[in-house]
């Protein structure tokens, strides 16, 4: 993030991944940076609109099988993402948008279309449907406290050596591999399968995406509310 402009988020497809309310994830943000002094400003981008690849943090929601695949399509020709991405823009996807991010997920048939190759994953089908709340305990290389979210997916997604696991999964099904994993991320780009809105119920998450786009540590503010939100979340998972 160049010193002299503001923050420049960037909500991408809103007509075609926003199923679940994750647009809530531009907004917890707008109010973190705005809370900390932060200018910034927010750029909706719509599916037959280009990708600016001059943005500081890239946000993709959920989304049915057809807008998915429609997703992935526009964005490789495009490229606008894939620059940003390649040159350290944050990038955080939540559950369709954290598959099409990988080499591969599943379509309407259970087929394979090909995703952005911006994140060492690829994603089918499942047998069952993971629904419900999950919890995980965030890779302590990302200082991030336990994450608490709600799933509604059909996909398994595999890592590949060049992403690592953002948590280890406490209850949930998460990546569904079999391997106990929730989410990935390389470098910049993160992805996850939860919901609701995820960056509203980890505040750490979206400090930590907040510190990687402005390059310095934040000063902290009042998080009473949202931890009693987080502390509520966890206590009916858990007990």
């Amino acid at each position: 993030m160049s010193s002299n402009r503001p923050l420049k988020i960037v909500w991408i497809y809103p007509d075609l991944l926003s199923t679940y309310g994750d647009q809530g994830n531009t907004i917890v943000l707008e109010r973190r940076a705005a809370l900390r002094g932060i200018p910034y400003e927010t750029v909706n981008v719509r599916s037959d609109q280009p990708v600016p690849p001059d943005g500081d943090i890239f946000l993709l929601g959920g989304g049915e099988d057809r807008p998915q695949i429609l997703a992935a399509q526009r964005l490789r020709r495009d490229g606008g993402l894939a620059e940003a991405a390649q040159r350290g823009a944050v990038v955080f996807a939540v559950c369709a948008g954290y598959q099409l991010l990988g080499h591969q997920f599943g379509g309407e048939e259970g087929q394979p279309v090909q995703g952005l190759g911006l994140l060492d994953i690829s994603s089918g089908r499942g047998e069952q449907r993971a629904v419900g709340e999950i919890v995980g305990d965030v890779s302590a290389e990302l200082n991030v406290p336990r994450i608490t979210g709600f799933e509604n997916h059909q996909g398994v997604t595999r890592i590949g050596p060049g992403a690592k696991p953002l948590a280890k999964v406490v209850a949930g099904v998460g990546n569904g591999d079999g391997q106990g994993f929730e989410g990935a991320y390389s470098g910049r780009v993160l992805g996850t399968y939860m919901h609701g809105p995820a960056l509203v119920r980890n505040p750490g998450l979206a400090d930590l995406l907040l510190t990687w786009a402005v390059g310095q540590q934040l000063q902290p503010i009042d998080d009473s509310w949202a931890g009693r939100l987080r502390e509520e979340r966890l206590a009916a998972v858990l007990s």
